[in-house]
């Protein structure tokens, strides 16, 4: 962008906030002939890489097009704020233009593209912020199922799960598997309710892999249980992989544990960050394991088998 073209992004941010700002000669807004004004500063703004100043011509257009009862292009507006905010590291806003685009597609009466906006904001947010990030993908799972939509969703429960798995790359902290098994048993449910009866297997036994990485038998044992209550799953390859798995771990047998593994077709069909954790089963002493059940010892685990 020439300089000619950035002056004049300059002169239209400042006519637009001159519009904008309350006076003793000028008693209300004009947001009709701001918010266009704001918008293409905006644009011009981004292209000449001024992201700070293009963050803010997006923020205040949102606003215009929020006063002028457009709720679906404030949306926009605020994920264009939204990821610039990301361009210039500040996280806090990157969260809240994100949130409040989801209220503006609400309003729209559009819950699911808030949901999506829900799910870029998580996405913008991992490397940062991944409490903050996995906050807004549960949001979003949610908004998606309360709209009976859960196969779209699909995406987002793989997202939060691969999201809980890295949460403990460097720190190993059991709370993580356990989010991470928890959202797997609701995608499992989610499918179920779509009749998604592939997705449905594969989350129940990738279920079972994060429990058996974590040195849980039993947990893993009584997830088996829960999820054989169910009949698709029940008569699965799935399934058959998961009693194979189980009975290797209950017979203490590193070496059929990594042969079932290593010869499993199954497996090999699931989500990236679960064939590496059952690449590196067994984790642990598996004497210990067999014979407490799976209850963890003094609930220490082996930082050693860490998936960094």
């Amino acid at each position: 962008m020439n300089y000619e073209k950035l002056k004049d992004a300059e002169k239209m941010l400042k006519e637009a906030n001159k519009l904008t700002k309350l006076s003793f000669a000028r008693w209300s807004a004009d947001w009709a002939e701001a918010t266009p004004l704001y918008e293409q500063a905006g644009l011009a703004f981004k292209l000449a890489k001024e992201t700070a100043k293009a963050k803010e011509a997006f923020e205040k257009a949102a606003m215009g097009q929020e006063r002028l009862l457009s709720p679906w292009q404030a949306a926009k507006h605020m994920e264009a704020a939204g990821g610039l905010a990301k361009e210039l590291g500040n996280w806090t806003e990157v969260a809240d233009f994100y949130k409040r685009a989801c209220e503006l597609y609400a309003e729209s009466g559009k819950p699911q593209p808030g949901a999506d906006a829900l799910a870029r904001g998580a996405r913008a947010l991992e490397d940062a912020v991944p409490d903050e990030a996995v906050r807004l993908y549960l949001d979003s799972c949610a908004i998606l199922e309360e709209e009976d939509k859960e196969q779209l969703a699909f995406d987002t429960y793989r997202a939060a799960t691969n999201l809980y798995l890295k949460l403990q790359r460097c720190m190993w902290l059991w709370s993580r598997f356990e989010d991470a098994a928890n959202m797997l048993l609701r995608w499992g449910l989610a499918a179920d309710k779509c009749k998604a009866i592939q997705s449905q297997c594969k989350a129940y036994l990738s279920a079972i892999i994060t429990y058996l990485y974590a040195q849980d038998l039993k947990q893993a044992e009584q997830c088996h249980v829960d999820c054989t209550q169910i009949d698709v799953f029940l008569q699965s390859e799935q399934n058959a992989c998961a009693e194979k798995l189980l009975q290797a771990y209950r017979e203490a047998d590193p070496e059929e544990i990594k042969y079932v593994v290593s010869k499993s077709s199954t497996i090999q069909h699931l989500d990236h960050m679960i064939i590496r954790l059952a690449k590196q089963l067994p984790t642990g002493d598996m004497k210990a394991i067999a014979s407490a059940s799976g209850n963890i010892q003094d609930n220490e685990l082996d930082v050693n088998n860490c998936i960094c």
